[in-house]
């Protein structure tokens, strides 16, 4: 057995067995990576000649094009409370992703390789149960692959993106009359030029191209400690009032009666 696995010692350990593996501790824990072809024998060359018995879990991640990294993090323990800590990784191409199975190295990766089966497709000739771990039977797809569209998402709405310094708290647009926020999309939604209902003959998109943005343009940047300004509201122009009944005519003033013609005097 070498001395606490760092990435020289593995190395190490690895090329004298004819394994072109290579390694660093830039992220502070002995890194090593390993051809897919020697992904078994790499992992029983650490378990039995540098101590690494311990197994923790594996996993993978979705590169894209460069297809999936899967990760296994195995660790000893050297006495007292100090525990050392190696990651071994391999590139698998996205097309028949297939890696053999390490349940006859460590057991535990039994469960482990089942979830990594369903969550991104890898195949793991040799597992005696490649069975769903957690999805149930019916479910179609690998969701943690990148092009896996997360129809929840697709129908729930999605919030506009924020203007730099744009509180949460700010009045509704529709109250301040200030323009709506241009709507972006989350994680997990394609944009709806590449994903749902297509015109006969149209190209089939890219499925590992990343989700855009909305094709709604952006507001400009407004300039440094410049408020938005409130929008005045604009005066109601007055109702015209409602025309009046015309006024009736006045009625003419009633004459006073015709003054009797004096009598001479003597005449009754």
């Amino acid at each position: 057995m070498t001395d606490r696995p760092e990435a020289g010692n593995l190395l190490s350990a690895l090329t004298d067995a004819g394994i072109a593996a290579t390694g660093s501790d830039s992220f502070g824990v002995a890194t090593v990576d390993v051809p897919a072809e020697a992904w078994v024998s790499a992992h029983e060359i650490l378990r039995d000649e540098v101590g690494l018995i311990f197994f923790d879990f594996l996993t993978a991640s979705d590169e894209l094009t460069d297809g999936f990294r899967v990760v296994t993090h195995l660790a000893d323990f050297w006495g007292g409370a100090h525990v050392d800590h190696v990651l071994v990784r391999t590139l698998v191409p996205r097309a028949g992703a297939a890696l053999p199975t390490l349940s006859e190295v460590y057991a535990g990766a039994n469960w482990h390789e089942r979830e990594t089966h369903e969550m991104f497709g890898i195949d793991f000739p040799g597992h005696p149960n490649l069975v769903p771990l957690l999805l149930p039977d019916e479910f179609e797809g690998n969701p943690l692959r990148k092009e896996f569209v997360l129809a929840s998402r697709v129908a729930k709405p999605w919030p506009g993106a924020k203007e730099p310094g744009e509180s949460d708290h700010a009045p509704a647009a529709a109250k301040t009359g200030a323009p709506s926020r241009r709507r972006t999309l989350p994680p997990g939604v394609p944009d709806p030029d590449s994903w749902g209902p297509r015109r006969p003959g149209s190209p089939d998109p890219d499925p590992l191209a990343p989700a855009q943005a909305a094709s709604t343009p952006a507001r400009p940047r407004r300039a440094g400690g410049e408020r938005r300004a409130r929008k005045q509201a604009e005066p109601t122009p007055a109702e015209p009032a409602a025309p009046s009944a015309p006024a009736e005519p006045a009625s003419p003033p009633a004459s006073s009666p015709e003054a009797a013609p004096e009598q001479p005097d003597g005449q009754a």
